[in-house]
């Protein structure tokens, strides 16, 4: 397998995944088809550039199982880009069991050329307690097992690592199971990566997508990104527009679902930030050709069967265009506004926000230097990992040459502020000292490097100073640390009314000469600063 990854934003990556039958650009939301029955046709997705599709191998080898071993599943479903096979794990989540091997499925799918095929696993589920889900995560890794005995049993291409988990190029998915039990999902993610698995996926999220349980969904990601931290993952039933966006930036790459039809079934039009019943709505808020080739009305009097198809087409449409935004908010280096942007769709979505924000692993996958400026509106923007990190750097990486006087001066934002008037002016007023601007997202910037990324690229709102007692505790944290590792004698402070809040929680050392200011005074009376 080879998986190529382009760019990167929080955990998020723009990457390609090369299978035998051809490149798919991840992110990607992989559409799931019926084998027999398609009311889609593969070729509709392609041309909306869904390069990958997934289809049910076992609904395959119950209806079709000779044809599909005779001509392979992508002359079946007339499909000539990579194609994922689901071995029958929704099936036993709903039914229980299959009556079918997990040796039978796994040499069915490479008979039958699965480009991603997935062992036959027993999904946990949501709910259950830990001895049942226990249970189920030891019965998906014995089946996995007997699944590992067929491909090597069909390995025939000598050209593949002998340590690759494939027999002909195929690549084969370890399914995670667990649920909320997050220590099983560890051991489960840890097995599998040991067996040689290079392609990974959560099992059964469903349900917590269902009932909007995005906070738990999150840590699920999480335990799955922090065992297995660079190998591609996929997220089963994922096909939600206010989902995607999280999980992607969590550190997902793929996903899937038939939510585009199934939504469809019941009338549910997709649009950025949910969805809509059909007969509730009065105007189409979009513009793809199915809205506007109809009115509301005139494809709610459409026969159901014309009905569900433009209406499943307009959901993909949505979809896809969905994938589309977060790769080019990717590629910006401003994932974390699009997801900020999208909680605000869903007071469970905004609870996954305050879940997610002291992840460090987010803060490791994302890059140092970007090439546009941040935006910062709201207290909860202090936990961007752009600002966590330069935080952590303040604190275990600078060192000043002045180590007797600080000077605190509210930032401005002017940029940069070392070759301003106000900068020499206060230089002239104020004996040598190290000067540091403060704001309530950073906290703290010392002058001389208020120049490099991200404390000259960012743009913060004024509002931000209107807040709570407590709204900004990663200011205080920092201020108070910075003052521990430097053994300051006196500080300056000219206080905003930001600043002039927060001097009651701020911690000084008995020892330090603290002399306070009023920037509006100072300012007023003096023209210098003006």
């Amino acid at each position: 397998m080879l998986f190529e990854v382009k760019c990167t934003d929080l955990a998020a990556r723009i990457g390609k995944l090369t299978t035998p039958h051809g490149s798919f650009e991840t992110p990607s939301f992989i559409p799931v088809i019926h084998p027999v029955k398609q009311q889609i046709s593969p070729n509709f997705l392609k041309s909306l550039g869904f390069d990958c599709i997934i289809t049910n191998a076992y609904i395959t080898f119950k209806k079709n199982e000779e044809k599909a071993r005779k001509y392979g599943i992508h002359n079946i479903v007339n499909f000539d880009g990579p194609i994922m096979t689901d071995s029958g794990g929704y099936q036993v989540l709903e039914y229980g069991s299959v009556g079918v091997s997990p040796s039978t499925m796994a040499q069915f799918e490479l008979d039958i050329g699965s480009d991603i095929p997935v062992p036959l696993d027993k999904p946990t589920g949501y709910g259950l307690s830990y001895p049942i889900a226990k249970s189920y995560v030891d019965e998906t890794i014995s089946n996995i097992k007997e699944t590992i005995k067929i491909i090597k049993k069909n390995k025939n291409n000598s050209d593949i690592d002998p340590a690759y988990l494939s027999s002909n190029g195929e690549i084969w998915t370890g399914t995670i199971q667990g649920a909320e039990h997050f220590d099983l999902v560890k051991y489960s993610a840890s097995v599998l990566d040991k067996m040689g698995f290079q392609f990974f996926a959560i099992g059964s999220p469903v349900e917590l997508m269902e009932s909007y349980n995005f906070s738990i969904l999150s840590q699920l990601i999480k335990t799955t990104k922090l065992t297995i931290p660079n190998k591609p993952i996929h997220l089963f039933g994922a096909g939600h527009p206010l989902t995607i966006p999280l999980a992607v930036a969590l550190g997902c790459d793929t996903f899937d679902s038939a939510s585009y039809i199934l939504y469809a079934k019941d009338n549910r039009y997709m649009y950025s930030h949910g969805t809509l019943r059909l007969d509730e709505m009065s105007y189409f808020p979009c513009c793809c050709p199915v809205c506007s080739y109809y009115t509301v009305k005139e494809l709610l009097d459409e026969d159901r069967e014309t009905r569900i198809t433009n209406l499943a087409k307009h959901n993909l449409f949505i979809l896809k265009q969905e994938i589309s935004i977060v790769k080019q908010y990717i590629y910006d280096g401003r994932l974390w506004e699009y997801i900020l942007q999208k909680a605000r769709s869903h007071p469970k979505l905004m609870d996954a926000i305050y879940t997610i924000k002291n992840f460090e692993y987010l803060q490791n996958s994302t890059p140092l230097f970007k090439q546009k400026a941040i935006y910062l509106f709201e207290p909860v923007d202090q936990y961007r990992p752009e600002l966590k990190n330069f935080r952590r750097m303040l604190i275990n990486n600078y060192k000043s040459f002045y180590s007797d006087v600080l000077l605190l001066y509210p930032d401005q934002s002017i940029r940069p502020f070392y070759l301003s008037s106000i900068f020499k002016n206060l230089i002239d007023n104020y004996s040598p000292s190290l000067v540091c601007l403060y704001n309530p997202f950073f906290g703290l910037i010392p002058v001389e490097i208020s120049d490099i990324y991200p404390a000259s690229h960012n743009v913060f709102s004024n509002h931000s100073r209107d807040f709570e007692v407590g709204d900004y505790g990663e200011f205080i944290k920092l201020f108070n640390s910075f003052l521990k590792i430097n053994h300051f004698k006196t500080i300056y402070i000219i206080a905003d009314s930001f600043m002039e809040k927060m001097l009651s929680f701020l911690q000084f050392p008995d020892e330090i000469e603290l002399k306070i200011e009023n920037f509006v005074e100072i300012t007023t009376k003096s023209d210098q600063f003006l």
